[in-house]
């Protein structure tokens, strides 16, 4: 079996089981299960929390485009006048005519627990049972990209809650890896990729983080870094509370092919040579761009020192030769891989990887790449 494969694709969701079925009677389909929450559990076994993007197979009714919401009720539809709205972006569209930028999204995304052989190459069950949704009203369009750190005997999951009120980043808690507790948001409006590093720095709590806006500053001309969305770095004492670094973390390099924007793709893990991360490369190109996989090493004590940066050749790009038999579902205009976890298994690391925003990809990579 090749050590680069998709392990998770739309069709081996079971939406009968889906917690949309609370409200939504309309036929619905998978748009995506990717961007895998990626962890080692108590008994060995790896676990993927991966995100589903649930979407209406008919979305557009009569005049109107409609989107799915959470509300303590169950699920409704609202109704956008067609007339009113931008779908060029095939995961969301735009509200025109507005003073700011207002988005509604295709689908509305849960996650799901793919519990996966310790070596990463099988599923062994799929837990619909403990499968988290929208709990809480700055959930009400979904939670998406969860991202696990196993810090002492915790787990730590980090998730994108969307909503109308915010766009924030929430933490979920578990004893087991397997069932989490909702904590509620600890990082606020558009602040994306928060991944906790596996492991305290100076006995406090780190993560990456990558705050979103609608505007940045240039750097000087013949600077070797490229302004736009960057990777930060924050610290906390009780993983709630967060207070960011003052030192930049991760810069896009000017002139680089990916320097439209930067992200957190995988929590840090200690090595001998330092913190190892993935993290993500977007080079501008249609509507999404074209999204890679680079990894960086951080200094043991003080990881806003970066030691290394290698955003030259990419370690992952998107594959069509896995998705070929899928490829009738894509959706997405350009080539997309997005890293989510790496869990240490002796010479190798097992990497999971959303491929194309559809499937969930397993990548073995030996340790000897990164030396």
């Amino acid at each position: 079996m090749s050590d680069d494969f998709l392990i998770l694709r739309p069709d081996d969701v079971d939406l009968s089981r889906s917690p949309l079925r609370r409200g939504i009677d309309e036929p619905t389909h998978v748009l995506g299960a990717f961007n895998p929450g990626f962890t080692r559990l108590a008994n060995g076994n790896l676990l993927m929390m991966v995100r589903v993007a649930e979407a209406l197979s008919q979305p557009v009714d009569g005049d109107a485009v409609r989107a799915i919401r959470w509300t303590a009720d169950g699920y409704a539809l609202d109704r956008h006048p067609l007339d009113q709205v931008d779908m060029t972006d095939p995961r969301q569209f735009e509200l025109r005519g507005r003073g700011n930028r207002i988005l509604a999204l295709t689908s509305l995304s849960w996650l799901l627990p793919v519990e996966l052989s310790a070596d990463g190459r099988t599923v062994i069950a799929v837990h619909y049972d403990k499968a988290i949704e929208p709990a809480a009203r700055y959930q009400d369009y979904g939670v998406e990209d969860a991202r696990i750190s196993r810090i002492g005997d915790l787990w730590y999951m980090t998730t994108c809650s969307v909503s109308a009120e915010r766009h924030s980043t929430t933490l979920h808690v578990s004893s087991d890896g397997l069932h989490y507790d909702l904590k509620g948001i600890i990082l606020d409006h558009q602040n994306k990729d928060m991944l906790f590093f596996e492991g305290l720095v100076g006995g406090k709590f780190l993560a990456l983080t990558r705050p979103l806006g609608e505007c940045y500053f240039a750097y000087p001309p013949g600077s070797e870094w490229a302004g736009g969305p960057s990777i930060n770095m924050a610290q906390s004492p009780d993983a709630l509370h967060w207070k960011p670094l003052d030192t930049p973390g991760l810069r896009a390099r000017a002139g680089s092919t990916s320097a439209m924007k930067i992200g957190g793709g995988t929590p840090p893990i200690l090595t001998d040579a330092g913190w190892l991360t993935i993290y993500h490369g977007v080079e501008r190109q249609a509507t999404v761009g074209i999204y890679r996989s680079f990894w960086a090493l951080l200094d043991r004590d003080d990881p806003s020192r970066v030691l290394r940066m290698e955003d030259a050749a990419p370690l992952l790009e998107a594959s069509p030769a896995l998705t070929a038999d899928i490829a009738h579902q894509m959706y997405l205009p350009t080539p997309v891989v997005f890293t989510t976890g790496m869990v240490d298994a002796g010479d190798h690391y097992v990497v999971a990887s959303g491929e194309a925003d559809l499937a969930c990809r397993i990548t073995l990579i030996p340790k000897a790449r990164f030396l």
